[in-house]
């Protein structure tokens, strides 16, 4: 115990000098209108604005983003394409909502194309806000969902490959290492309108060669996402246990709600997972991504290398690297 508590000390303290720039942002910076996480997120926040400026809704948008990964082959933390678990099942999970309390979920879902798109009909067709497992398959099909084979030849490969030595290990970042073994995970998207109305989405095939029936923090509100009406959103990825451990998503906005910027509430939820966990997560990457009713953005993650895609109201997009805890390697 007292060993754990000196890392997060430690780790806690090698992040604090030099972290003043991220938190401190700039009211003059345009509105962002969708952000998500990772560089895919670039062809994600395209979809979500051209259903937008189509006359879509922020839901409508987000959920055309969310299937932008979703349908990628090349992508292995999301839909299609995404690395089975230990058995060589590809299990989706997924979760849209909005600031009017609206929400679905599913988790655990297989040959289905886009779980975001079952997780509305979740939300629009019953009274749940989540449906599971072969329960959510039976749903999908009913709703006019078809099967799809989703374990692609490549990540089929991988998890061959991965049966001879059954060794996981974790890669930070792995989301920016395209065709890389990945431990994680998700595209997390927020959306804000000029109004300051506020919309949430996230979708991922999750850890890949989990056990069966794992299920991580994106597809549950207040963990992997969440968004509250006149306050802010926020979702994560990374390691989503870490995540889920604290309710991370519920906490960016709390502190959002009692004054943080984004960039601040995000570093608030990271440093306590530091804290928290100590050296168990000396390795690991967690990252948070907020938005608040002015179209303000931060984020900020455990070690460097978290990314993510901002697009504006008039589509500008640019992809920006968050502040992270622990400093790159060959920095002082």
């Amino acid at each position: 115990m007292e060993t754990s508590r000196r890392g997060a000390i430690g780790l806690g303290l090698a992040g604090m000098a030099g972290v003043a720039p991220a938190i401190a942002e700039a009211r003059s910076a345009p509105r962002a209108l969708f952000v998500s996480t990772w560089d895919f997120g670039v062809a994600a926040n395209a979809a979500a604005y051209a259903r937008w400026k189509a006359r879509g809704t922020l839901l409508d948008a987000l959920e055309a983003g969310a299937q932008v990964p979703e349908s990628d082959p090349t992508n292995h933390s999301v839909g299609y394409g995404g690395y089975p678990d230990r058995d060589g099942h590809v299990t989706l999970d997924a979760i849209l909502m909005d600031d009017a309390g609206n929400m679905g979920a599913v988790a655990a879902l297989e040959d289905i194309m886009h779980p975001i798109s079952v997780a509305r009909r979740v939300m629009e067709k019953t009274p749940h806000t989540m449906l599971v497992g072969e329960g959510a398959r039976q749903f999908a099909l009913a709703q006019g969902f078809k099967p799809v084979k989703l374990l692609t030849p490549e990540a089929e490969a991988a998890w061959r490959d991965w049966l001879k030595t059954a060794k996981y290990q974790p890669i930070a970042n792995s989301e920016n290492q395209r065709g890389s073994a990945l431990d994680h995970d998700t595209i997390g998207m927020l959306a804000c309108g000029p109004d300051g109305r506020l919309a949430g989405a996230c979708t991922t095939s999750g850890m890949a060669f989990k056990l069966r029936g794992r299920i991580g923090d994106s597809p549950q509100a207040g963990c992997g996402l969440f968004v509250e009406k006149g306050v802010g959103g926020a979702t994560a990825t990374g390691v989503g246990e870490e995540v889920t451990r604290i309710a991370g998503t519920a906490r960016v906005v709390a502190s959002m709600r009692a004054g943080m910027t984004p960039a601040a509430a995000c570093r608030e939820a990271v440093l306590h997972i530091a804290a928290l966990r100590g050296v168990a997560v000396k390795d690991a990457q967690v990252g948070f991504l907020a938005i608040d009713t002015h179209g303000q953005v931060g984020g900020y993650a455990l070690q460097p290398g978290f990314t993510f895609a901002v697009t504006d109201l008039e589509g500008r997009t640019e992809v920006r690297a968050a502040e992270s805890l622990t400093r790159p390697r060959g920095t002082k």
